[in-house]
């Protein structure tokens, strides 16, 4: 048994169950409690643990939404005196604030974040392989125990996540640029499209789906985050708005037929963000990796996908990334297939010898 064996989950939305799940695969002894007795009940059947509420936990994880957070830490800080408790919100220094307000034993509360989520919510979204090479940051405060940072670090390991420490301030201000101006950015650019004719929705590509897939997240709760992390997002938001004005500048100054020097503030910006996108980690957390990307088109019939990933297999060809894009009007699709450099050639050599179009 581990150290913090017996871990309550608090809150059995995503995040919570999708915990459950990974920490009772990993031999944990989870109990789950939520205000909703469905939601308890669902995440218990999808193996997320039990439902016990008079057992003593080593490790209560709140996965509450941020507005209530602190009050339920401060709770489970009064219930259980010997427990280490942390939570998940994705914001943390209005949370500690919060903690230490309270005239609680702030001593064995630890901060946390996982890295990790989908653009659907709820528990019937969770999945038990969420946190695998997430990100997940423990965020301990000037008297927290060392012990519950640890018992945080070993929950996070046992799931797969990748373990970083740092401070309520330097996480917050973070995520302000990796996390939420991302859904904000999402959620504008999807905004623009509810007044576009039908037919010019209908052109839609690959590039405007990866730009709004998270624009599905839940508003109520991303209201609350944003709500929460303010300061540090205002910044990053003020950074981009002077970017966005010179972009405007520079069209205006074209449209006018003052077209100088225009073409080079846009391109500077375009090759800003060439150099933002490779500083993005690869998978499991790795440096990036320099993919070569392979298209072949697939037929859309059932068990397509199924042969391609088979003769993929068959050949030994280790797949880092896929991406599927539909054709307008068409009976097939596009698979975009991601690769290591040496492994273009035999993919490209397996897939023309089994029929595939392909193209690179």
């Amino acid at each position: 048994m581990t150290p913090a064996s017996r871990v309550r989950i608090i809150g059995t939305g995503l995040i919570g169950t999708s915990l459950g799940m990974a920490l009772t695969s990993a031999g944990y002894d989870v109990t789950l409690d939520d205000p909703s007795p469905t939601a308890r009940w669902l995440a218990r059947d999808l193996r997320a643990g039990r439902i016990d509420v008079d057992e003593v936990p080593d490790l209560v994880v709140v996965a509450a939404p941020p507005d209530v957070c602190g009050d339920v830490i401060v709770a489970a800080l009064r219930r259980w005196p010997e427990a280490f408790v942390t939570d998940v919100a994705s914001v943390k220094e209005i949370i500690l604030r919060e903690v230490l307000a309270a005239g609680v034993d702030v001593t064995r509360y630890v901060g946390s974040h996982p890295m990790a989520g989908r653009e659907r919510s709820g528990t019937a979204a969770a999945r038990g392989d969420l946190f695998d090479g997430r990100a997940w940051v423990v965020v301990p405060h000037d008297t927290t125990d060392p012990r519950a940072v640890e018992a945080v670090r070993a929950i996070a390991t046992a799931v797969g996540a990748a373990v970083r420490v740092m401070p309520a301030a330097e996480h917050d201000a973070a995520v302000a640029t990796v996390s939420h101006l991302p859904q904000l950015t999402a959620s504008l650019v999807a905004a623009s499209l509810r007044e576009l004719p039908e037919h010019a929705v209908g052109l839609a590509g690959q590039g405007l789906r990866d730009v709004t897939r998270i624009a599905a997240s839940d508003p109520r709760l991303w209201t609350q985050i944003l709500y929460g992390n303010a300061p540090a997002l205002l910044q990053v938001l003020r950074e981009v708005q002077d970017q966005v004005a010179q972009v405007v500048d520079a069209l205006e100054r074209i449209v006018a037929g003052r077209s100088e020097g225009s073409l080079g503030t846009i391109s500077r910006i375009l090759e800003a963000g060439n150099l933002g996108h490779a500083r993005i980690p690869g998978k499991h957390g790795a440096p990036p990796a320099a993919y070569e990307v392979v298209s072949v088109l697939v037929p859309d019939e059932p068990g397509s996908l199924g042969r391609l990933f088979a003769d993929l297999g068959d050949a030994g060809i280790n797949l880092e990334d896929l991406q599927l894009e539909h054709g307008i009007g068409q009976a097939v699709g596009i698979a975009y297939l991601s690769v290591v450099p040496a492994s273009v050639e035999p993919l490209l050599e397996t897939l023309e010898r089994q029929g595939w179009r392909v193209h690179q």
